[in-house]
């Protein structure tokens, strides 16, 4: 019987062999791909359990190659504080979509950080102004760096600024982000502190109730919600979810698992008022602005066309360099 020897991908070699400038143009292409069916429809499963749980997302791409992605990740916010584990662990199962091999397995942890985060830096390219200087990252986890990176990636980031409930991470990240991006970095005391003053707000936090309301920020504010990947969890305020011009990464998972989600059970929002869906935008289908001064809300609650678009990327260079071992799954 023939099959394809499996490809293992460690977190250290996915992160060499998939910058971050690299992951926003192979992710801007899966949802312009989207549009016009060259992808195979995504899909997600969740568990919970205490102090966590587990999710499964699927989805595929068809273009030269057919891919076909399985994330299983591992969710325990409460990890880095009681046993110094990741929050975020799993892996990523690649497959040929033609015949069924199982080309890879990787890590996903960093699959999610980098895919996550080129998400928001393609959002940011087409829903947030050209001229966007100043940036708010409520939550300075692992998340936030990525986020950071990306975003300065897409516009002219002159200021950031940065918020943590623990106020010592929060100064920590802002000297690390000083020293890495050469920008300015500093850490105020409550998010309104920077998100009123800026173009771009980023909440990537694990919060269960809102943490940005109407009167956080200025009109034309481009806000990329990142956080709100389970039903539970919760950062924009219904209110300003239905002031807000709200374009879904997806909008049936978004309606399940969102903030768009919060919205729609108070009543605040209809999954009939997104504008749009990412895909749509990219590719130039949808029609969403209606005014230039409008607050822009990104609800992105992560889609596995994210991670296939970036594992394949990853394993096409793993391929190309023969640079990681192999298993046969088949002996």
């Amino acid at each position: 019987m023939r099959t394809t020897p499996t490809i293992l991908i460690s977190r250290t070699a996915v992160r060499q062999l998939l910058p971050m400038k690299d992951c926003i143009a192979a992710v801007e292409a899966a949802f312009d791909g989207m549009s016009s069916g060259k992808t195979i429809p995504a899909g997600v499963l969740g568990s919970h359990v205490a102090e966590g749980g587990f999710h499964v997302k699927t989805a595929g791409l068809l273009g030269r190659a057919a891919y076909f992605a399985a994330k299983i990740n591992a969710n325990f916010p409460q990890n880095p504080l009681r046993s110094g584990r990741a929050t975020i662990q799993g892996i990523l199962v690649l497959y040929d979509a033609t015949n069924g091999d199982p080309l890879a397995v990787m890590d996903s942890a960093e699959i999610t950080r980098l895919r996550t985060a080129a998400a928001t830096a393609v959002a940011a390219k087409y829903l947030s102004r050209p001229d966007a200087a100043t940036v708010t990252i409520s939550g300075c986890g692992l998340q936030a760096s990525a986020q950071l990176e990306a975003v300065c990636l897409m516009r002219p980031i002159s200021r950031v600024f940065v918020h943590d409930l623990d106020a010592a991470r929060a100064e920590q990240f802002a000297a690390d982000m000083r020293a890495k991006l050469r920008v300015d970095v500093r850490a105020v005391p409550a998010i309104a502190d920077g998100s009123r003053r800026s173009d771009i707000v980023v909440t990537c936090t694990p919060s269960t109730r809102p943490i940005l309301g109407v009167k956080d920020v200025a009109d034309g504010t481009f806000i990329a919600a990142v956080g709100a990947d389970s039903e539970h969890k919760h950062e924009i305020d219904v209110d300003l979810m239905a002031q807000s011009a709200v374009v879904a990464d997806v909008l049936s998972q978004c309606a399940t698992i969102g903030d768009l989600h919060h919205a729609i059970e108070a009543g605040a929002m209809k999954a009939a008022d997104v504008r749009a869906e990412l895909a749509g935008v990219v590719s130039g289908t949808a029609s969403w602005r209606r005014s230039d001064g409008e607050t822009v809300v990104f609800d992105s609650t992560g889609t596995a066309l994210e991670d296939v678009a970036a594992a394949s990327m990853v394993y096409e260079r793993a391929v190309a360099a023969r640079s990681c071992a192999t298993f046969d799954f088949s002996e």
